[in-house]
């Protein structure tokens, strides 16, 4: 292997070494019994990878539907829900299941993460003790099969704008659900074209003649199986990938549902109706009533991670088997992975993965904990929902990436279906764009960075967070102020005064961590500054925050990058000296290293990077990615990938 500096034992390097059921321990966390349950039930069940292309599409997904009632029953799905019903009453397990559950055939996934995450989780956190007692002894185990009727036709992540209505006849005390329009029709709905008897469907409300805003209503949708009257469904059929599931479209024609209906934890319509609800502001109620559902989008981000483990875990065997071209006429042809150009392409992706799953760590813990309640207020709360979409978006926009250059390093092999690659692509694609478009989830993300986490968030929409940006004290938002207050910081960080980024360290994490926050800051300024020169310059508040979209999108990466160091990093720290803290020391240092490297435009313009700096970066990427290869085995490994999950008999053995 050609090399443009010493390799690692020349420079007397002492390699580490992995102790792998220790490092399970670490990454399973306190999860560990949930997460080997997930992993018994996948191999039980690990016939469906194959059935998946042999069964046509109605008997695949009959067969995922029993998969999901029979998993139902041993509890691995009813983790979240409270035990009075029948479930675990934890939430942090539950998400630990789902995540794990990623690691198999995910039409499963998403079958679970419909009937227990959506629907069920919207009766549980919408709904009130009518609402439970009514339904969730039976939806836990299955026995009730429900949808989650949000996304329209016209209307996906716009929710305050949907066309479906739910008008309220105070004589008959009953809602009347109605589709208003060819865009209002509810669609890509999961569990509708076959299975679901009822849906939580989510409508403007109107009482009186006046219309109150979206809320959650149950409605019946089959009877015994058939289509009950007044409503009308059609299948999605085929679609890219994820054909286990029953996706649908769903219009309401005058259907009609009693009072009892509405899920009225935020709020509800008397028998004469009035409307009622301890929320005033119509704002923060929809944003109070949404938020209970951010579940979902944690949920996500763990099953992206969970794709991308399984397909960096086939591609580093195959590249520790296969061979290639020789480096002399007399020696052996090489293994894939002991090429520079193939360590670079995966070993990064790999410390990427790992530095996701410690990120997910953080944000299941906050989850846990505010639903539990153990840390809920309108600020951890708020918290909660910005870190959940950023590591949303980050966690599935790399699966798509992993997934793909994990195929293309398989070469043909990764070509062929039996080889998982296929249908890891084809299923986790829709992840990017499930419970959340990644690019309107940023944008939610770097609203609440621009308003400081104010009391106003709940009620801002885009041109109420610009006016906000335009109040903002002049010293909050200008570039050099911040750029200053950053410096200062740093200075007590590391030694070296407005030089520290040229004279520390690069594998010091203060100089890393440093970085990711001086970035993050700038662009935080930078972004707030645009905006408030366009308000004074009286231009439409519109247009002005059009223009700086790229800017804002930038701005929300960079501040869940920066999450995402600071939690792997301070994993690290926690772990005691050894070959696992030292292997996860030099994952951390490529992913930290990699991430600058991958920006060092951006860098190199603020003048935070020199040319010799940034090539002394990709020095180091590439010395840390020759120190990480006598690993990656061991280190894919201890993600406890069943074998039976990765099938691949061609790449893996």
């Amino acid at each position: 292997m050609v090399t443009d500096n010493a390799s690692p034992a020349e420079s007397g390097y002492v390699q580490p070494e992995i102790d792998v059921r220790a490092l399970t321990e670490v990454l399973d966390g306190e999860y560990a019994g949930i997460r080997d349950l997930v992993r018994t039930n996948l191999t039980a069940y690990a016939s469906v990878l194959e059935e998946a292309e042999e069964l046509g599409i109605d008997a695949y997904r009959e067969r995922v539907r029993d998969i999901v009632v029979e998993m139902a029953a041993t509890g691995q799905t009813g983790m979240g829900f409270p035990g009075e019903f029948g479930g675990g009453g934890d939430i942090g397990a539950s998400v630990a299941a789902f995540e794990t559950l990623a690691f198999g055939d995910l039409s499963v996934l998403v079958k679970v993460g419909v009937q227990f995450g959506l629907f069920g989780g919207a009766i549980l956190h919408l709904g009130t003790r009518r609402h439970h007692d009514a339904y969730l002894p039976d939806l836990i185990t299955g026995r009730l099969m429900g949808c989650f009727a949000m996304t329209e036709t016209g209307h996906g992540s716009n929710v305050q704008a949907l066309g479906t209505v739910a008008t309220y006849d105070a004589a008959a005390q009953e809602f009347v659900i109605t589709t208003r329009g060819e865009g209002a029709g509810k669609d890509y709905i999961g569990n509708a074209a076959r299975h679901a008897e009822l849906a939580v469907v989510f409508a403007q409300l109107e009482v009186g003649g006046k219309g109150e805003g979206v809320h959650a209503f149950v409605v019946p949708v089959r009877d015994g199986g058939e289509v009950v009257p007044g409503v009308r469904i059609e299948d999605d059929g085929r679609k890219m990938g994820l054909n286990g599931v029953d996706n649908g479209r769903i219009r309401f024609d005058g259907v009609r549902v009693r009072r009892e209906a509405l899920l009225n934890r935020f709020a509800d319509v008397t028998p004469d109706g009035v409307y009622e609800s301890p929320i005033e502001n119509p704002g923060r109620r929809f944003f109070t009533m949404l938020g209970t559902l951010v579940q979902g989008r944690v949920s996500v981000a763990g099953a992206g991670v969970g794709a991308a483990k399984v397909a960096l875990t086939i591609a580093t065997k195959y590249a520790v088997r296969r061979r290639q071209f020789a480096a002399a006429p007399s020696a052996d042809e090489q293994l894939l992975l002991d090429y520079g150009l193939h360590q670079r392409r995966l070993l990064p992706l790999l410390a990427r993965t790992y530095a996701l799953h410690f990120a997910q760590d953080v944000v299941r813990t906050q989850l846990h904990d505010v639903f539990s309640g153990t840390e809920d207020d309108a600020h951890a709360r708020r918290l909660l929902e910005s870190r959940a979409a950023g590591t949303k978006a980050l966690a599935t926009w790399h699966a798509t990436r992993a997934v793909q250059e994990c195929r293309e390093a398989c070469g043909g092999a990764g070509y062929l279906s039996v080889n998982r690659f296929a249908a890891l692509k084809a299923d986790s694609d829709i992840f990017t764009t499930f419970e959340g478009d990644n690019h309107v989830l940023l944008q939610l993300v770097a609203k609440g960075l621009l308003t400081h986490y104010a009391s106003e968030f709940e009620d801002l929409d885009q041109l109420g967070t610009v006016r906000h940006v335009a109040s903002l004290a002049v010293e909050t938002v200008l570039e050099k102020t911040s750029a200053h207050k950053l410096f200062e910081r740093v200075r007590d960080l590391l030694p070296g005064g407005d030089e520290w980024d040229r004279e520390a360290g690069l594998l010091d994490p203060e100089y890393q961590l440093a970085m990711v926050r001086f970035r993050e800051e700038h662009m935080l300024a930078g972004v707030a500054r645009r905006l408030k020169r366009g308000i004074d310059d009286r231009r439409d508040p519109g247009a002005v925050f059009s223009q700086v979209q790229d800017h804002v999108i930038a701005l929300a990466r960079a501040h869940v990058e920066r999450l995402v160091l600071e939690a792997f990093t301070e994993k690290v720290r926690e772990l005691p000296e050894g070959g696992n803290r030292t292997a996860l020391g030099l994952l951390c240092d490529l992913f930290a290293l990699s991430t600058i490297e991958a920006d060092r435009a951006w860098f190199m313009e603020h003048g935070r990077l020199t040319v010799q700096r940034s090539k002394a970066i990709s020095r180091e990427v590439n010395d840390l990615c020759r120190k990480v290869r006598p690993l990656a085995v061991d280190l894919v490994d201890a993600w406890g990938i069943p074998s039976e999950m990765l099938r691949a008999p061609d790449l893996v053995g």
